[in-house]
């Protein structure tokens, strides 16, 4: 008990202030999830690196072909894959543990984020991506076990990232909730964010814009940026009118980007009907974006990958069925940079710290 008191005097003394009372300290809990998601997965692929059925990546994945590791077997794969979800989650496990590491927390928020970059240009792809356009559009055929598993390791390495977020407020004495120090604001405040979330924001809408125009383009007879063979073959095909779907799509969503940056962001409009004149919840904006933010920097990532790796060698003349996609990076830096904006200048008083 005297522990814990001297505990509480110390980070009160620090200016790290302490959970609200009587609620849930999710902060607390973030690096164990992380921690847990990574074990379990690292076992799973310790269980394939010894022969277990259904490995689901490398020459094993459902299409090899838009996997970094075409060529490789699970037999050579597998053993390297467990070792790096077993290191990740011991380093999880660091975060999440009470007080501080003799490692320095940039060390450990290092190892975080070179996980996640890992996970996001190597085993994860835009099939993700695809698949969630799939899913709105009622067509759940195209989900399979390589895509399941892409999407464990995104939201475990994603959990990493975030308790390694969470341990350096800690350590800094920072809000482990929100962030904020007594020392003030600077580019987080509300003022700043306005300033560089508008930029960032109209740069996430033009960008899926000028993805989609081409596909506007080739359902409309048009074959800009492909071959006329090409062209004729998707025709037969009907993949021109499916892939303008898919670009109208992203342009709507580019153009709820603007939302970030407009007051119906924030207030629901006299269109919708009960709802309008309300407060919408920041976050019915935050996740949504987020994800989609996440999601296109990884499908852009592995386009150009693919470049490296020489698989577009022979479209030369068909750089529009690639090159549009080699910026969506730039789209998902963008749309996370204007999310966190408006983010920012939404949060108000934290709970937790009563800061604001």
């Amino acid at each position: 008990m005297t522990q814990l008191i001297e505990h509480r005097a110390s980070r009160a003394a620090d200016g790290a202030p302490g959970p609200a009372r009587g609620r849930f300290n999710w902060t607390a809990w973030m690096g164990y999830l992380a921690f847990t998601a990574l074990l379990l997965y690292g076992l799973a692929h310790a269980y394939w690196a010894f022969g277990g059925d259904g490995f689901p990546f490398g020459a094993d994945d459902a299409n090899p072909e838009y996997s970094a590791f075409e060529h490789v077997g699970r037999e050579r794969l597998a053993p390297w894959i467990a070792g790096g979800f077993l290191g990740s989650a011991a380093v999880a496990l660091l975060l999440a543990l009470p007080g501080r590491r003799r490692i320095p927390a940039r060390v450990l928020m290092g190892a975080s984020v070179f996980s996640a970059a890992a996970v996001f240009c190597t085993l994860a792809d835009f099939r993700i991506l695809g698949n969630l356009a799939y899913v709105f559009m009622l067509k759940f055929g195209a989900i399979n076990w390589t895509v399941i598993n892409q999407l464990f390791a995104v939201v475990a390495v994603g959990l990493m990232v975030a308790s390694a977020i969470i341990y350096q407020r800690r350590t800094s004495g920072a809000c482990t909730g929100c962030g904020r120090t007594d020392s003030g604001a600077g580019w987080t405040s509300p003022e700043a964010a306005a300033r560089w979330g508008r930029r960032a924001a109209y740069t996430a809408v033009v960008v899926p814009l000028l993805y989609a125009s081409t596909r506007w383009a080739w359902a409309l007879g048009i074959p800009l940026g492909i071959s006329e063979e090409l062209w004729e073959e998707g025709k037969k095909d009907n993949l021109w009118i499916a892939g303008a779907a898919l670009a109208t799509m992203g342009a709507l969503g580019s153009l709820l980007t603007l939302g970030l940056v407009r007051r119906w962001g924030e207030i629901f409009p006299r269109w919708m009907v009960g709802l309008r004149g309300r407060r919408v919840p920041v976050s019915l904006a935050v996740v949504p974006a987020t994800l989609v933010s996440v999601l296109v920097t990884i499908a852009g990532v592995m386009y150009i990958r693919l470049h490296f790796q020489g698989a577009f060698d022979n479209q030369k003349d068909d750089w529009g069925a690639t090159v549009p996609e080699m910026i969506w990076p730039v789209w998902g830096v963008a749309l996370a940079a204007a999310t966190l904006a408006y983010y920012f200048r939404r949060r108000g008083v934290c709970k937790r710290c009563t800061r604001g």
